[in-house]
């Protein structure tokens, strides 16, 4: 059926901001979990960095679920349910993380065990509200809209990061492991109420355009049948290695720049959790730049998209070898600013890649939106699950062998160059080929000639 007999209400701007703000509280809980619990671990417990590298791992090997959660979505046609649901796993995975980070200091082997079924409740949490919330973005939002509404989210999200890197910062000075858990708990708490409030009422005010017999087809549809399906899509399957490669050079600094701001700097937990702050102030500023470059002004122009990614991993590889070289002469170096360069390129390029995946969810086969980004989803699970241990493993083994920190952080930063390098090869199709060219030419056509589109009540036809 068409769109003409089957009009759409797709998502204001109003309700893009009100899910941008389930990105926000998720990554608020995520920003202490993986950062400053890790920072913790390390450097005031004494204990290796594989552990929460390990941790870290496991929490992004649940997330190799996202497929399923995301055909499981498809499936009933709901994500609400899903987000909702996966914020209070997250939220109470969060908590109980920092209560085994306390626990270790007292007693390790149980606060290890404990942290365990923590970070499995962060992995299952993330997974699950994260996908949906994806999914339900790539159905509900106009073409058109799609590439805005990807950075509005992400940067969101990043607001997230860098709001409660900088309160929790103020409010762990001076620390204490209860202060902490304090700390966590309110974290928690807010984040899962504002994700309840910002999702309520958002999906029933959309009508998606699904054929009834695209929702008959992909209800009898079996998983791993359907995700064979997904596979064979040449898009699908290019734009899942580049997000594995991509992701694995982003996340094997994730666990090691705080503990290298303590180890080669001097810097307090309160200090160390303020510069991851910085670094995802950086990759703000850098989702902004794209979203009034591309959006703005390039209209979604694939080509530019493509460029944007491109200079986005180059630029990281150059922030990556500034930090080698800050490891080796650490004294007067701009720490600071070659962190929030490095957060500058990360942005350019995630933002970008992220507007490139939400108008690729949508092509192929109907109704498969949800199980495309949980593919994706799970690539960079996997990809941010082994950059993170073999990052932070990698600074142990150096030390060991050696016992040379500036040359074990040193080292790793190095090599995570050389794979954002290979990342920006491997984007260079993305958006590429004729079809793409076509598809945005006809989108921008639509936004000028489209009748079709029929926007929620008190909102002007055609409207922004």
């Amino acid at each position: 059926m068409t769109d003409a007999v089957h009009p759409a209400r797709f998502l204001t701007w109003i309700g893009i901001v009100r899910l941008g703000l389930v990105q926000t509280a998720l990554g608020a809980i995520v920003v202490l979990t993986t950062s400053t619990l890790n920072r913790v671990m390390v450097v005031e417990l004494a204990l290796p960095a594989a552990l929460p590298g390990i941790l870290v791992a496991l929490h992004y090997a649940v997330q190799m679920l996202r497929p399923k959660f995301g055909h499981r979505s498809d499936v009933h046609g709901k994500r609400t349910p899903w987000i909702i649901g996966g914020m209070a796993v997250l939220a109470l995975g969060g908590l109980t993380a920092a209560l085994a980070t306390a626990l270790m200091a007292e007693n390790t082997a149980a606060g290890v065990a404990l942290a365990v079924v923590a970070f499995l409740l962060i992995g299952g949490g993330v997974g699950a509200a994260g996908t949906s919330l994806l999914a339900l973005l790539a159905t509900c939002t106009a073409p058109r809209r799609r590439p805005a509404a990807a950075t509005i989210v992400w940067m969101m999200m990043i607001a997230g990061f860098v709001i409660t890197a900088a309160i929790s910062g103020q409010l762990l000075d001076p620390f204490s492991l209860g202060r902490l858990i304090a700390v966590a708990a309110g974290i928690a708490g807010i984040a899962f109420l504002i994700s309840v409030v910002a999702v309520a009422g958002v999906e029933n005010s959309t009508r998606h355009l699904d054929d009834p017999s695209d929702v008959e087809d992909v209800s009898k549809s079996e998983f791993m049948a359907t995700l064979k399906e997904v596979w064979a899509e040449t898009d699908s399957r290019k734009f899942t290695i580049f997000v594995f490669v991509s992701m694995l050079a982003y996340s094997t600094q994730e666990l090691i720049l705080e503990p290298f701001g303590g180890h080669i700097f001097g810097m307090t937990v309160g200090e160390t959790t303020q510069l991851s702050g910085m670094q995802n102030s950086g990759v703000l500023i850098g989702m902004i730049f794209v979203a009034v470059v591309g959006s703005v002004i390039a209209k979604g122009n694939p080509r530019v998209i493509r460029g944007f990614i491109l200079s986005g991993c180059l630029a990281s590889a150059v922030a990556l070898w500034m930090l080698t070289a800050a490891a080796a002469a650490p004294e007067g170096w701009p720490l600071v600013a070659s962190v929030m360069f490095l957060g500058f390129g990360n942005g350019v390029f995630a933002v970008a890649a992220i507007s490139a995946m939400m108008t690729l969810a949508g092509k192929g086969t109907k109704r498969r939106e949800g199980l495309r980004m949980g593919l994706w989803g799970a690539a960079q699970a996997i990809a941010f699950g082994a950059g993170g241990f073999l990052g932070a493993a990698s600074v142990d083994l150096v030390r060991a062998v050696a016992d040379n920190p500036p040359l074990a952080y040193g080292l790793v930063f190095a090599v995570e160059g050389g794979i954002f390098v290979l990342a920006a090869w491997l984007a260079r199709d993305i958006g590429r080929n004729a079809a793409d060219a076509q598809d945005w030419a006809s989108h921008r056509a639509s936004d000028r000639t489209s009748k079709d589109f029929v926007p929620p009540a008190g909102q002007p036809a055609g409207g922004d």
